[in-house]
């Protein structure tokens, strides 16, 4: 019986990376203790809303990111199954 697995990716990597940059996005907001105090205030304000304020930008940051790599690494694994680069253009029947 043949292996009928596809050879691995290389853009598996990126993909990794791509979780490591979504983690902190999705655990910070999630890990209350973290951020449940009100020390230190910045101007007025508690810590707990500063903190999650301030996590927007950084989210928002790692999430373009993310993005960008991940619209690479799929046109790496497109190129390597023989497929076109980008879905929205046809490949040049030439």
């Amino acid at each position: 019986m043949s292996d009928s697995r596809p050879p691995a990716s290389s853009s598996r990597g990126l993909w990794i990376l791509i979780i490591v940059l979504l983690t902190p996005a999705v655990v910070l907001p999630l890990w209350v203790p973290l951020y449940n105090r009100t020390d230190p205030e910045l101007n007025g304000w508690p810590f707990f809303y500063w903190f999650q304020m301030a996590l927007i930008p950084f989210a928002t940051a790692l999430t373009v990111i993310a993005f960008v790599l991940s619209r690479i690494a799929d046109r790496k694994d497109r190129e390597a199954r023989g497929q076109a680069p980008d879905p929205q253009q046809p490949e040049d029947p030439r």
